[in-house]
């Protein structure tokens, strides 16, 4: 007599393995706020504490990254670096005393090669326009179709502090 190709309990395993994934997904997601857990302990605070704006206070906990970006564009001839870095420096002058993350620069021209070389160009000079503002922060250079060079669109997304 032959015996099953399929045998149910070769499922078992397979069962139990995922069940331990599923189980360990939901125990990282049920992971509180270790900031929040921390002012609950203390004695005298209440599970929702009020803030109090206060301007000697500093910023506890990680810095994080803002979710939406400012938006900003340039228009300078491809090679003129005095002119696009008097154009980043006019546009970013509202955010001075900001410390940008990343910034996505999208340069726009009907060749992809041209439109991501001018947003390079573009990058490279965002330290020389705000050295405070972009030292450190991740670029990243692309290209966006379009009839003609020298605009760039400029995504900036800031520390939160």
């Amino acid at each position: 007599m032959r015996t099953p190709r399929f045998n149910p309990l070769h499922l078992a395993g397979w069962l139990f393995a995922d069940m331990l994934l599923v189980l360990a997904l939901v125990a990282m997601g049920d992971q509180g706020d270790p900031l929040a857990a921390e002012q609950a302990a203390k004695p005298g605070s209440s599970a929702t504490p009020k803030p109090a704006p206060s301007k000697s206070s500093a910023p506890k906990g990680p810095r994080a990254v803002t979710r939406t970006p400012v938006k900003v564009s340039i228009d300078a001839a491809p090679g003129d670096s005095a002119g696009i870095l008097e154009r980043l420096k006019a546009v970013t002058a509202q955010y001075e005393g900001r410390q940008a993350a990343f910034v996505l620069t999208f340069g726009r021209h009907s060749d992809p090669g041209a439109g991501g070389a001018y947003a390079g160009e573009v990058n490279s000079l965002l330290p020389k326009a705000r050295p405070g503002m972009f030292k450190g922060a991740t670029t990243r250079d692309f290209w966006k179709g379009g009839a003609s060079g020298g605009h760039a669109d400029i995504e900036i997304y800031f520390y939160t502090y």
